[in-house]
């Protein structure tokens, strides 16, 4: 990878905020940092657009809610081709967490996982959405 430098004036007040939220993050300089807003800031406009992404689903249920089982896999099922892979944990007598890879068009994605969030049983869930920037 080839780099490129470049100079950016800042107001003096703007780039202390900017030193100590590096600081803050443990950056070991500027250009770390500001390599990383720059990646998010193009992640975040790929997920706004509907373009293929990569999500992580993970929700935590009742595994003795009648039949959620039965239905999280048949929603799962239904798109197959969104799931790389779950990881199913049993965090206690009562409750389960899954973890759900997912990869493909965003709002696929964030309605498969409205579906599975809001199964009767679920107690909560989550997606996170972030790319590979191809």
């Amino acid at each position: 990878m080839s780099l490129v430098r470049f100079g950016v004036s800042l107001p003096k007040e703007l780039i202390e905020r900017f030193d100590s939220y590096i600081h803050r993050k443990k950056y070991t300089n500027r250009s770390e940092a500001i390599r990383d807003l720059i990646r998010g800031a193009l992640i975040e406009e790929e997920i706004t657009s509907n373009k293929n992404v990569i999500g992580v689903l993970h929700i935590i249920y009742d595994h003795h809610q009648r039949e959620l089982s039965d239905k999280l896999n048949d929603i799962q099922h239904d798109q197959h081709d969104l799931i790389i892979s779950t990881t199913h944990v049993h965090l206690d007598h009562k409750n389960c967490l899954e973890v759900i890879l997912l990869k493909g068009k965003v709002e696929a994605i964030r309605s498969l996982s409205e579906k599975i969030i809001a199964a009767k049983g679920v107690k909560n869930g989550k997606l996170y959405l972030t790319s590979s920037l191809e």
